[in-house]
């Protein structure tokens, strides 16, 4: 996951509303657990949240390990880091019930190419590396299904490996590296799978990706990064209303996408959407143990 995983959230219900919702009231602090509340936008959120009569308390978390414990322990009322796949396997192997309320960003994962400006110029036979950590891996394989440069015999998942490639149906060939190396690959390759982290690095910008995760695509969905919070709270009207400032606040959408280097693309993704997606990953994760 990018450690840039970012979003935003806001509020601003009736006091009449809330004061027959569960979770916090008017005159209560919102906490929303983070990695990385250094940055700006996290104050611009917490203004428009102020704005709507919400106060707001950004809750700084250091790893990524550190925030669904706190929400799940009531240390937090709502945490912004994560993307469902992540969310999924947390619920499982913690045995909780923690809940998408909103939808903020996917932060594309994107091919890239030094020898072609078009994804459709890749040849039959050429060679693209993706990353090797079974996350990234299974999700790239995605990606090239999508750009139609290979074919996934069981149709692609969240653990699709090189093992469930068509040959006969592909037209690349898929090689496996450590993440970091994929960039450098691009001079022996046709084209590369290549982490937000490493693509500045490598003298790479992100609008020059040939391809990349389609937010439209079913298969991108479990790559969404949400706002959680506990199962018993997920219809807080505040919460629903945090969520609903961070998506149409011009200025904290402008921040987001900023500190991505202008890779995030934000997302206003169904909440029911979230939640199916989320049930079908917390079972295929839960099958693979």
């Amino acid at each position: 996951m990018n450690k840039k995983l970012l979003a935003a959230l806001a509020v601003v219900p009736l006091v009449a509303l809330l004061a027959g919702c569960s979770g916090a009231a008017a005159d209560e602090t919102v906490k929303i657990g983070v990695v990385g509340a250094s940055d700006p936008y996290w104050a611009v959120y917490e203004e428009a949240a102020a704005d709507a009569g919400i106060t707001v308390d950004i809750v700084d978390f250091t790893e990524f390990g550190q925030p669904n414990p706190a929400l799940s322990a009531g240390e937090l009322d709502l945490n912004q880091f994560q993307h469902i796949v992540y969310l999924a396997e947390y619920n499982v192997a913690s045995k909780e019930d923690l809940a998408p309320v909103g939808a903020t960003a996917i932060y594309p994962l994107a091919l890239y190419s030094t020898r072609y400006d078009d994804v459709s110029k890749i040849k039959k036979g050429d060679t693209v590396a993706v990353p090797n950590d079974a996350s990234n891996l299974a999700r790239a394989l995605l990606v090239l299904q999508s750009a139609k440069l290979i074919t996934l015999s069981d149709g692609g998942s969240i653990y699709s490996t090189l093992d469930d490639i068509d040959k006969k149906k592909s037209k690349v060939t898929v090689t496996a590296l450590e993440a970091s190396l994929t960039a450098t690959s691009l001079p022996d390759v046709a084209a590369a799978i290549i982490n937000n982290d490493f693509v500045e690095k490598a003298g790479l910008k992100v609008e020059d990706a040939l391809a990349q995760d389609d937010p439209a695509d079913p298969n991108a969905l479990p790559y969404v990064n949400v706002f959680a919070a506990r199962a018993k709270d997920k219809d807080n009207a505040t919460y629903q209303k945090l969520v609903e400032i961070y998506q149409t606040t011009k200025a904290v959408q402008d921040g987001v996408i900023d500190v991505s280097a202008g890779s995030a693309v934000m997302v206003q993704t169904p909440v029911a959407d979230l939640e199916a997606s989320l049930a079908t990953v917390e079972k295929d994760t839960a099958a693979q143990k």
